[in-house]
């Protein structure tokens, strides 16, 4: 039964949407050119080491990822952490680096670091997609900036076409609005004779295959410790790009994905990318929302999206490099659009304040520094300091006198940890004279050694005024850690403290 689950998944994977996935995954293709030719430039290396790298990742992570449909390649926030090794000590040691990353990835997927995604709190994946709409519409301004009107034209005609063509009975379905926008805008730009940037004019396109690159390195220590900090870096953010991208691409497609078996795709890719002269690489919300904009949904998407990508820079670079980069730029602000949360704009006066800074943090931090990990780590940080803040204030104390004047109950209520442990303490009166004291935890919960300290000194200063102090109706999970750090049930420890 469960053999024939795995078959029919993976058949839907591959089958599912054969017209829908080609057609997808050439729309992809055309887009990843450019892309992959700036991020070339932008990392300090030849281009076709970024097209290399996106074939090689593309083709790669099309049977090994956990997120079908998902479109991976060279991207720029890879490349930036790139800069500084490349002009350094040159392309071999990025080859070097790439192949440890992927083995950092896969190590991270066998060590299940996927499933942290579930921390990432929905604010912070907001605030990412946002920073990244805006990223991606930034990046197109230097080919509208310093352009004749002829640039202008053809990106308004391209927008326009977009949108406008899905609106077309039956043919509007049956075909991608961003693979038209391309081909029409060539075949205008050739009739017209227009001047104006094509693909070729960002960089000059391989003329031959990939072939197996052992990076020309020497195997020393020396080597690792140049090495290690970039190659743990690009692990880093590529995953969290990774996984940021997938949990999107879930909810585009109301599907699930595999978050550890991405990682170990993405790793597999890498180490695939390295031995064929390319760059590390990750995850593209970008490619990735055409990709699903333009109608693909499974494995097979990507596998032609890679392929074809190859196939057209070696064999069909002419004909490539004719394609006026206002058409591209029409397609990659329809991406900025439509991955923008505009419904997130709308929800701010209704949304706790804590959410909105959450989410507004993240995009100020990405867009500021175009670090998509700092963005991610600010935006986790403050989230957990306002959950925290927020479980801190769900905890209460109540006092209630015994039957006798010099005895007392104190009821514990609630979550005592780090944030909640001073209002805990704050709770007693240590200066009543009482003879004995019971506080009863049945409806609390310690979590970590704060609380147990706070309850230490809570036990130990009644103690110190002569009362009598128990403590009842502690759960096993609070009991565990209370009897591992606690000092108050412990006669020698409070010995030893006193000394």
């Amino acid at each position: 039964m469960k053999n024939s689950t795995l078959l029919s998944s993976t058949k839907n994977d591959w089958l599912g949407n054969i017209r829908g996935d080609i057609l997808a995954g050439l729309v992809v293709a055309l887009a990843l050119i450019p892309e992959a030719i700036a991020f070339s430039i932008i990392a300090g290396v030849d281009p076709k080491v970024g097209l290399y790298a996106s074939f090689c990742i593309a083709v790669v992570i099309a049977f090994t990822g956990g997120r079908p449909g998902m479109i991976s390649a060279a991207t720029g926030a890879m490349a930036l952490l790139m800069v500084t090794l490349v002009k350094e000590h040159g392309l071999e040691y990025l080859l070097a680096a790439t192949l440890l990353t992927g083995i950092f990835q896969i190590c991270a997927g066998f060590l299940k670091l996927g499933s942290l995604m579930r921390f990432v709190s929905r604010s912070v994946v907001t605030g990412f997609v946002n920073a990244l709409a805006i990223l991606i519409f930034m990046a197109q301004l230097p080919e509208l900036i310093d352009v004749t009107w002829h640039v202008y034209a053809m990106t308004a005609a391209g927008l326009g076409i977009i949108y406008l063509f899905p609106l077309i009975p039956v043919l509007g379905k049956a075909l991608p609005s961003p693979l038209i926008c391309i081909l029409s805008m060539t075949a205008v730009a050739i009739y017209l004779g227009l001047d104006i940037r094509t693909v070729s004019d960002m960089g000059e396109l391989p003329d031959t295959l990939p072939i197996f690159l052992w990076p020309d390195v020497p195997l020393t220590l020396e080597t690792l410790t140049i090495v290690f900090p970039y190659a743990l870096a690009l692990a880093i953010v590529g995953l969290l790009e990774s996984m940021m991208t997938a949990s999107i691409v879930d909810d585009l497609t109301d599907t699930n994905s595999d978050k550890n078996r991405e990682c170990k795709g993405q790793g597999v890719a890498n180490i695939g990318a390295g031995l064929m002269g390319g760059m590390a690489g990750c995850a593209m919300i970008g490619q990735s929302v055409i990709n699903i904009k333009s109608g693909g949904r499974g494995r097979l998407s990507t596998l032609i999206a890679g392929v074809l990508l190859l196939i057209m820079v070696v064999f069909l670079d002419e004909w490539i490099g004719l394609i006026p980069m206002a058409a591209l730029v029409a397609v990659m602000i329809m991406v900025s659009i439509g991955t923008f949360s505009w419904s997130s704009l709308i929800d701010l006066k209704k949304s706790p304040l804590s959410s909105n800074i959450v989410m507004i943090s993240t995009v100020v931090v990405v867009v500021f520094t175009h670090n998509l990990a700092l963005g991610v780590l600010v935006g986790v940080l403050l989230a957990a300091l306002f959950f925290a803040n927020k479980i801190g204030r769900y905890m209460a104390v109540n006092s209630i006198a015994g039957e006798q004047d010099s005895t007392r109950t104190y009821k514990v209520i609630g979550q005592v940890f780090f944030a909640s442990s001073e209002q805990f303490i704050e709770q007693f009166d240590f200066k009543e004279v009482l003879e004995q004291v019971t506080i009863d935890v049945t409806d609390a919960h310690f979590w970590d050694i704060t609380a147990v300290a706070a309850l230490d000194k809570v036990v130990l200063k009644f103690r110190r005024e002569g009362a009598v102090v128990d403590v009842i109706g502690m759960n096993e999970a609070s009991a565990t850690i209370v009897d591992g750090f606690g000092i108050h049930d412990k006669p020698e420890k409070v010995e030893q403290m006193l000394m």
